[in-house]
């Protein structure tokens, strides 16, 4: 199952960091966000992803062209430009890069890659959040129940959109309502071929009317995740994150 994840927004939020520098290339310790949510798929088995790119995308194709040394510790022979891995993570990725363009839309975002994700089912997240959620568990949530998309639903302490539920079935959203204990939107999808169809053009917000639309007709299922999650919206959540990372034991790293 492909991970498409993406990472083409203008993160105006994180303005502090994203002036040079795309959202997704953030670093939290010495890697950027979207290496651990990489890593976090890949610890789970899956290694072929789909990176939807935008704003300074080119930063993000020049970060993986030199992956091995941008992640690890090397030896560089100045004079003969001979560079030797001294440790090495070796990730079997195949990474796709597709530009999406400027001004897209996270559901334009996703049509425009439709040729490259194909017909088989497959997972979407948001290249600016982290989790512990079990991903294989995710997966076989949303093979059982059979219907197009499945979405992960969090508890936050802050005030996010959230939704109403029968059950694990979604059935409406709305805005930042009062309650502190709703379910929210947490990102880390699972979608079948069905959705492009609800994907009209660089537009499309898929947090709009495509699940909306879904959810009306019963096609949308959550999948409660109660552990860690956190979206980095903020130079407030970034540095928050850093401090997890500092503490020699931040909850989202499994590999």
């Amino acid at each position: 199952m492909k991970v498409v994840i993406l990472a083409g927004g203008l993160g105006t939020r994180l303005s502090e960091e994203t002036a040079s520098i795309p959202k997704p290339m953030v670093s939290i310790g010495n890697l950027p966000i979207i290496v651990h949510i990489m890593r976090h798929y890949y610890f789970h088995g899956y290694k072929e992803f789909v990176i939807l790119l935008g704003n300074k995308g080119n930063l993000i194709k020049d970060y993986f062209m030199n992956y091995p040394f941008n992640a690890n510790d090397f030896v560089l022979q100045q004079k003969s430009n001979k560079k030797t891995l001294i440790n090495s993570l070796s990730e079997d990725w195949t990474i796709s890069f597709v530009d999406t363009g400027q001004e897209t839309m996270t559901g334009g975002r996703i049509k425009r890659a439709q040729e490259i994700i194909g017909d088989n089912d497959f997972m979407l997240t948001y290249g600016d959040g982290v989790s512990d959620i079990d991903l294989g568990k995710l997966e076989d949530f949303h093979k059982n129940h059979n219907k197009v998309a499945t979405m992960t639903s969090i508890q936050p302490k802050e005030r996010f959109g959230v939704f109403e539920s029968n059950e694990d079935t979604v059935t409406s959203f709305q805005e930042k309502p009062n309650e502190t204990e709703a379910w929210i939107n947490g990102g880390f999808f699972i979608f079948k071929k069905e959705l492009f169809s609800l994907l009209k053009d660089d537009d499309t917000f898929l947090e709009q009317e495509p699940l909306q639309s879904l959810a009306r007709k019963g096609q949308l299922m959550t999948f409660r995740h109660s552990g860690f999650w956190k979206c980095m919206d903020t130079l407030k959540d970034k540095l928050e994150l850093q401090s997890y990372w500092d503490s020699g034991n931040p909850p989202w790293k499994k590999w």
